[in-house]
């Protein structure tokens, strides 16, 4: 059991000791994202200017953008895809209810 329990720690992968990237939904394709525009930011501007250090600035700057982007960019269609979830499972739960009842709303009503 104590075996299990230190395979499970070691799993674990935290981004500067803080975010936990197998568990946190978007983490991983956030910060891959992040370290493709980071690289290709830098590499942009050191091809145009040949300034290293201000190269290297404007990749961890592209490398900032680039992972807040695509994070809230995924965890908003995340949250999205949710809510559609829900309502096709409310709506789902409610025509199981309703069904063969008065208060069917496909049943057609005799007037």
């Amino acid at each position: 059991m104590a075996e299990q329990e230190t395979d499970d720690k070691k799993q674990e992968v935290k981004l500067l000791g803080i975010l936990d990237i197998k568990n946190t939904p978007c983490a991983r394709d956030a910060v891959l994202h992040g370290a493709g525009g980071s690289i290709a930011a830098g590499l942009v501007h050191f091809l145009l200017t040949s300034r290293v250090k201000r190269s290297f600035d404007v990749g961890m700057a592209g490398f900032m953008l680039t992972t807040l982007g695509s994070w809230f960019y995924c965890r908003y269609n995340n949250a999205k895809l949710r809510f559609q979830q829900k309502m096709i499972q409310d709506g789902i739960k409610n025509k199981v209810m309703y069904e063969g009842t008065s208060l069917d709303p496909t049943r057609k009503r005799d007037l």
